[in-house]
């Protein structure tokens, strides 16, 4: 069996597919219709969502105005990727982005290990931007005098674990903490109950997901204008932002540029990262596009670029406008411009955010229901993943099953626990396609096919290594004692056992390097990917030990599904049985 669930789908066939045609047996393929201009679009429409929006005012609030490194480390890391991403974007112009890429490189059982995975980037991820979206409506129907009830706004455990933590520090006399949680703590206690279970829906996030789904079924045309409407007006609005906001920057809240030194900028790993997923989206509209092997490294590489130049720039105009501590908020753009007196930019920032949101959703429900696609043509799911409408051209059943993964979690789920599932399913999903540009085998250079550059790491990697090593021991000469004596100097009460729990990843990020440069030392391995491997990995490694195991468990049930259903109804092994 070990052979068989490593069985390889050759990039030949893969291409091969591409080029007959590929359809779902009934005759029917999908429009090819998307540029570069689209491509672009989409990548931006995923990027500057939920994270600009949502999550990057707790990350500036950790890290105070040096989160703009936080923003540079994410952005060199889905750098690296990308170049990854591009090269099989370019070899495999196919739908399924890191599903397809990682049957072509590891074989059957990565492939769908890494498929599973992706459902915590695009669905999971969803249900966030859902209940973020969900929040953003209800800011702004306040802003012009509308008020959705509470109970019908708020997902049930958010109100629930709100509620939970406004006692706790209420026991601990802690008000100023419990006022953070006492609108939640007053929904839990005023909400109609059936019984004694309060009922707390969020229909908001419902509804958005429901017309999302619809736009999506009914085709990729559609999606298409509407992202790039969306795409415009948001742009016109980040633009305006900065503008309008660097002229009210006092530079003395840049001073401490620092405050709470480096791990305080990493503390916001999570909520910047989830601000960065969204650029490989697009692979997954590989059969979708007109030219897609020129195409898709340029639709990558310009919307991350103008990304992260737009990140680092917000960051910097909201910790220049108001002091860092003030941003641990929900509106923290419209606090900022409050604080200043530009009230007006209130109701801007939340029609924009609303905007924002709603394309992140229209781009990651494009991309799930196509990752299942092409797992269903090789058969690891039924086939009617992969059958697509008769007058639509889209992927229908899959779609459905996207909407109702992602709207009916979105009633009640918290949002905390998802971002974090979210972004450590992404950074699994770029670790093994780095990988996967080691392993496959190096190809001439073909016009009109991208090739991540090789730069042999044989001596580069090992050099980096030493001065990584050595720098640490020199600005922080207590590390090494205290990283392997099982000490936590800001915990100094933590057991043994406590620390080592919530170190196991760091130490498995550590044999991962001493192992991929002793092996690229030998094997002569490309610099790209071993650095996209590398950074992306100890940013899983920031992630903490809970969300480990969180993965762990969900990648467990899907082995669980693999072997009962998939190993038995996979294409290949098919192919391979015949074969024999």
């Amino acid at each position: 069996m070990s052979k068989s669930i490593f069985r390889k789908k050759s990039i030949g066939k893969i291409v091969a597919d591409a080029s007959a045609g590929l359809d779902d047996g009934h005759g029917v393929s999908l429009n090819k219709v998307l540029t570069v201009r689209d491509l672009t679009a989409l990548g931006i429409a995923a990027v500057i969502g939920a994270g600009i929006f949502s999550t990057v005012g707790k990350a500036c609030f950790d890290g105070g105005p040096g989160v703009i490194f936080l923003f540079m480390i994410c952005a060199v890391a889905c750098g690296f990727s990308a170049l990854c991403y591009a090269e099989f974007a370019s070899r495999i112009p196919m739908s399924g982005s890191a599903y397809t890429y990682s049957y072509a490189a590891f074989g059957e059982i990565i492939a769908w290990i890494i498929g599973w995975d992706l459902v915590m980037e695009y669905a999971v991820g969803n249900i966030t931007v859902a209940i973020s979206w969900s929040g953003n409506l209800t800011s702004f129907l306040h802003n012009i005098g509308l008020r959705i009830p509470d109970f019908l706004s708020t997902s049930f455990f958010e109100a629930k674990n709100g509620s939970i933590q406004y006692l706790e520090k209420m026991a601990k006399h802690d008000t100023v903490g419990a006022a953070d949680f006492s609108n939640m703590h007053n929904i839990w206690l005023n909400a109609p109950r059936i019984g004694s279970v309060p009922f707390i829906l969020n229909l908001p996030a419902l509804a958005i997901t429901v017309f999302i789904t619809y736009l999506v079924y009914i085709g990729i045309k559609e999606s298409r204008r509407a992202s790039n409407l969306m795409v415009l007006f948001k742009l016109i609005v980040v633009a305006a932002v900065i503008a309008v906001g660097f002229y009210y920057v006092n530079p003395a809240n840049w001073v401490p540029f620092l405050p709470n030194k480096f791990a305080g900028v990493m503390k916001g790993v999570s909520a910047v990262f989830f601000a960065y997923i969204g650029f490989d989206a697009i692979s997954t509209t590989a059969e979708e596009c007109k030219n897609p092997q020129r195409d898709l490294p340029k639709g990558m590489f310009y919307s991350l670029i103008i990304c992260t130049i737009l990140y680092i720039l917000i960051a910097l105009v909201l910790t220049g406008m108001v002091n860092y501590t003030k941003l641990n908020t929900s509106d923290f753009l419209a606090s900022a411009f409050n604080e200043r007196g530009l009230n007006i930019f209130g109701g801007i920032i939340a029609l924009s955010a609303v905007v924002a949101t709603t394309s992140v959703l229209l781009v990651f429900q494009i991309g799930q229901p196509r990752i299942w696609m092409s797992m269903s043509r090789d058969g690891l799911l039924p086939p009617r993943f992969s059958k697509l409408h008769p007058k639509y051209h889209t992927p229908s059943f899959a779609t459905i099953i996207t909407g109702l993964v992602v709207g009916i979690p979105s009633l009640f789920l918290d949002s905390a626990l998802v971002t974090d599932l979210c972004s450590i399913g992404t950074l699994f999903a770029f670790v093994l396609v780095c990988g996967g540009i080691l392993i496959l085998p190096r190809t001439e250079k073909h016009e009109g096919k991208f090739r991540v550059p090789y730069v042999n790491g044989k001596y580069i990697v090992p050099i980096i290594l030493i001065v990584a090593i050595i720098f640490t021991h020199i600005q922080f000469p207590e590390f090494y004692k205290n990283f392997f004596g099982l000490i936590d100097s800001a915990q100094p009460n933590l057991t043994k056992w406590e620390v080592l729990r919530e170190r196991i990843p760091y130490f498995a990020f550590s044999i991962l390097v001493l192992g991929i440069t002793i092996a690229g030392f030998i094997k002569n391995y490309s610099l790209i990917p071993v650095l996209g491997l590398f950074s992306c990995f100890y940013l899983m490694t920031e992630l903490g030990t809970t969300n480990w195991l969180r993965f762990i468990i969900w990648l467990i049930i899907g082995l669980v599904i693999y072997f009962r259903y998939s190993y038995k109804h996979s294409v290949l092994g098919k192919e391979h049985k015949v074969e024999v």
